[in-house]
Order: structure tokens, then sequence, then C-alpha cells
């Protein structure tokens, strides 16, 4: 509740560095090239918020266009080459003799010898996904050299070049913003709200006080109190570089209470299998109902390793003892511009009602095993799947579909996120052969959208992995695929045609087998951003009669083929 008492909240912003809070790390500078022949200007920074994970690299604009020449940023050999639907889309990763990976994302094209050579482990593959070790010597290439076009493949919105900067010997990756790129700064990071928290309750069992922060003035107040003996805070901050409106990510904040460093994070380095913890770090709630980006000035127990340096805790501060507490938060870019939020808050004994709300359920704890039984349905929670201890519950419904073979099994809440897959197992209301068993997918929905799992069997129960909660159901799936071909059919004539096209429609929204052969051999159909899969002609369908053949298999295992003559 609030209560008549003095926040008084001042914010600066300055170009100088203030106190250093992490050990630096010197980088190579000017090493490394632009990527582009254009001047740099970023889309993302490296560490910017998104949804299950960090931003890895920078986004670099290449002005609404593609295939731009895209060329090596310092002397190396290519190493790897991944080419998937979603994600990098087509990828490139060069290693360096001085210890360094930078890739680059979301390409057209390869420079033709590369291109050669990939499609060639493709046919060998019987795949267009792929991700190939390039043998060391085989494709040496100098700084500046052409490696590709810019384009807007894989979970790309729109075109730009994705580039990254990795440690080669642990593949970590870099905020490449610290190897002296052209990158023009002098702007501080804007703050714009401050969060607190109740120190003692769940973060997924509460929602924080929102204060809006307006720097017209420079300082502002906002008369306040809380009715926690220990509070915690989180900001929502956003970073712009000289010259652009973009908003992108914040580098550093730092939190001092009566200027005793607390807590502080930097985003200097990140690997990929630690990325999905941004879920750790920002309120995962409130952004799940709506709300803002807040990152936390608080280290959550279940958080391990987090990127957070804690000297003077884990960001929880008692202010029981009702004394006005001096708060400083400090906020960074990489350029060492900075901004300062400072406030006083105090503890009140009796403050009325707070934002905490404990819900019905069992208690589960992070490095806690937890298990919920019922008749027909249990579900396990590992020790590494929570970050904060939280209540989950559990409610069984009827069933509400004809396709449905269980009762609806509801367990936690969308807004608890899980670092690790937590076990759901389903009991079937009625006894199902064994050809029924394996059409039988394990259902899990979240505000009309869901996700299927072929489950595994044992004991009559049906199992399978999730990292979401939601409704969870048995349905039987026994509807194959439909292959539709777009703008020809069988019979048609193509000699005017540059390619063909093939749309894959399931009823479960997932299919896990594509395959295309033309007179009986495997052809290479792509499938960007898995829409639609496409085959452009080349010396693989020569001038004259064909017989196209696409075979398609869902979770449940359903087939469809569609046998298709054409002439081209």
């Amino acid at each position: 509740m609030l209560r008549i008492f003095a926040l008084t909240v001042l914010v600066f912003s300055s170009t100088c560095a203030f106190s250093q809070t992490h050990p630096e790390t010197v980088y190579p500078q000017n090493y490394f090239r632009d990527p582009l022949d254009i001047p740099i200007k970023l889309a993302a920074n490296f560490g910017e918020l998104r949804e299950n994970h960090f931003h890895m690299g920078l986004d670099i604009r290449t002005e609404g266009r593609t295939n731009l020449p895209v060329h090596a940023a310092a002397d190396g050999w290519i190493a790897r080459v991944k080419i998937e639907p979603e994600g990098f889309g087509q990828a490139i990763y060069i290693n360096h003799p001085n210890g360094y990976t930078t890739v680059y994302a979301h390409l057209n094209e390869f420079f033709p010898g590369l291109a050669a050579y990939v499609k060639r482990e493709q046919y060998k593959q019987e795949s267009w996904s792929v991700f190939l070790d390039i043998p060391k010597g085989l494709f040496k290439v100098k700084k500046g050299d052409l490696i590709a076009h810019s384009g807007n493949t894989g979970g790309s919105q729109g075109p730009h070049l994705h580039f990254e900067i990795r440690r080669t010997s642990d593949d970590t990756n870099l905020n490449p913003m610290l190897f002296g790129f052209p990158i023009p700064d002098q702007v501080a990071p804007v703050i714009q709200r401050l969060a607190i928290y109740n120190g003692s309750a769940s973060i997924y069992e509460q929602s924080p006080i929102l204060i809006p922060v307006k720097d017209a003035a420079g300082s502002f107040s906002i008369p306040l109190t809380v009715g926690w003996p220990s509070v915690r805070f989180g900001i929502s901050a956003f970073d712009q570089q000289s010259g652009s409106t973009n908003p992108n990510g914040i580098f550093e904040a730092i939190l001092f209470d009566h200027d005793e460093r607390i807590l502080s994070f930097q985003m200097d380095n990140i690997n990929y299998d630690q990325t999905r913890n941004i879920n750790a770090h920002v309120d995962y709630k409130t952004r799940a109902q709506g709300g803002p980006y807040i990152q936390q000035l608080f280290e959550l127990s279940g958080y391990n390793p987090s990127i957070y340096q804690t000297p003077g805790g884990n960001g929880v501060i008692d202010i029981s003892d009702g004394r006005n507490h001096s708060i400083r938060i400090e906020v960074k870019d990489g350029h060492g511009n900075t901004s300062m939020l400072r406030f006083k808050i105090s503890f009140k004994q009796n403050d009325g009602a707070t934002s905490s709300t404990t819900p019905g359920g069992n208690e589960f704890y992070p490095g806690m095993l937890g298990t919920c039984e019922s008749d027909d349905c249990s579900f396990y929670v590992g020790e590494k799947a929570l970050y904060d201890s939280v209540h989950l519950k559990y409610t069984r419904i009827a069933p509400a579909s004809p396709s449905s073979i269980s009762a609806l099994h509801s367990i936690g809440e969308e807004y608890i996120p899980l670092q690790d897959s937590f076990m759901v197992r389903i009991k079937p209301t009625r006894e199902l052969s064994e050809e029924e068993r394996l059409k039988v997918l394990i259902k899990r929905e979240v505000r009309k959208k869901f996700e299927v799992r072929s489950p595994q069997w044992q004991g009559g129960w049906a199992s399978a992995g999730f990292r979401g909660f939601g409704v969870f159901e048995l349905v039987i799936d026994n509807e194959a695929p439909q292959i539709i071909p777009v703008k020809f059919n069988d019979g048609a004539n193509l000699q005017q045609a540059t390619e063909l096209k093939i749309l894959v429609k399931d009823n479960t929204d997932s299919y896990k087998n594509f395959r295309a052969e033309l007179d009986g051999k495997w052809l290479r159909f792509t499938n960007d951003k898995g829409k639609y899969f496409i085959y452009r002609f080349d010396e693989r369908c020569p001038r004259g009669p064909h017989t196209l053949k696409i075979t398609v298999e869902d979770e449940a295992g359903n087939v469809a083929n569609k046998v298709i003559g054409f002439r081209r």
C-alpha cells in the first residue's frame, strides 16, 4: 500500500564512467573490421532482451535491403556452416588465429566455392538442414574477403546481418561493442521505470510496485513507504547510439545501499547454453502478463550460474530498521556513458496490504525433486527446473474435444518459467490398442496456442517432457499431413517455371520428416522460416519429363505421399 513518505528520486546522465565493478577484460581493438561496406547502424546489440533468450550479437542494419556484400572481419578460415529453417537461417563461422570466432547469420548466398561445397554435402546427407564442420585448410580467408551476401533467412524479421564474436576455446559469446568497432556513442542509457518487490515473497507470487521515471527536470519526488521489512529492485531501461533513436539493451547496472555495492551485472559474455536463463534475469511474470521488460537487480536462488556479482548479498535489502535507506542505481553502456537513479526508501510496520499473493497448490523450490500425483495424472519437477520457489496448482477438467482420450490437466501457470523440462504423465480414460497408442500425442495448450509431443508408454501411462506449464491432455491423431503443390499440378508443363513450391499442412501444426525425390533420387528443397518447401531448378532437373515424389510424416507417425508428373 502506498503511504505518505518521501521517496526522492534523482536521475542523472553523464558521459563519464562511475565506479568500476567488474574485472575489466581487454579485448583486441580494431582487429576486426566492419563486415559490411556501409557504416554500422544497429537494430539490436549484445545482451538485448528477447523471448527466452538474450540477443547474442549485433544486428547490423542493411538499409532495408538484401544481397549486400558480407566480408570476413579478419584473417582466418571457415570452420563451420549452418543451414536451418529458423534461428540463424544460413550462417558462416570463421575461426581466427587470435583465438576468436566470428559468426555471420541470416545470409542469402555463400560465395560460389563454399556454396558448391555445401550443396555437395547436403546431397551426401540427403538433408537441406545441415551443420557442417569444414576442414581447416579448405577455405582460408583474408580480412575483407567476400564470404556471402546479406539476407533475411531463418528467424530474421527483416533484412539485416547478425554478427557475433565468440571465444573459440569454449564457444562463449563476447560483446562485440568491446572490440573497438566504429560505432559512435555519446548517449547515456535511459531509465524508464523502477520496480519494487517484497524481498521475502516468491517473484511469481507478487506484483511489483512500478514507478515511472521522468527525467525532464532531473529530479522528482513520490510519497511512498512499503510494508515489507526487506525489498528488492528492478529497472526498465534502454540504450541508444549517437545518431540513432533505436532502443537497444543496456550493458551494465549496479545497485548500492548507502554507497555499499550490493549487486551488479554486466553484458560482457554469455554462452548459448545459458541464454535461456534470461527468464531468471527479467521479471518473467510481469512480461508474460503483457507488462514491460524489467531487469531484476537481485539473484533468484535457482539462477546458477548467474550473470550477477553479489558482494553485498543476493540483492535483497533489509530495511526492517525503519530508517531511510539511500539507494543508488547506476546504468551504463559499453562506452561508459552512465545514468544514475537515486532515492530513499523505508519500512513502516502494518502498512496495509502488500502486492504478494500465495495461491493454492503444493510448494516447489529450486534444488527439489518434486512430484504431484493423482489417479490419472502426475508430474515431476526436477532439481534444475525452477528459478524460485512457487506453489503449483493442479486442476482436473473434463475432456472437451472428441479427439481427447483423457481428462484435461491444468498444471501451474504460464507465467512461471522453466529452465529445464518437467515430466508429465497422463493415463487415458479407456484401454488403447497398440495401434492406437502409436497415434497418441500429449498436447499442451496455453491461450489457444498448443504444442504436441509423441509420448513414451509405461504401464498404461503416457509421458513426455515440456518446458512450460499449461493444460495437458492425450489426443489421438489419425490425420495425415496435406501436401499442396503451389501453382502446378500433375502433368504440368513447367518449361517456363524457375522453381517448384510445396506447402505442407497438418492438423497439429507439426511435422517431422519431409522428403522429396525426383525420378527416384533425393532432391534438395529449401525450407526457410519453416514455410514453403522450394526447389529452384538446376542441373539436377534437366529438360524433359520427370516424376516428383513427396513424402511427409507428422509427429504421430501419419505419412502422406504425393506423386506428381511434370515436364521441364
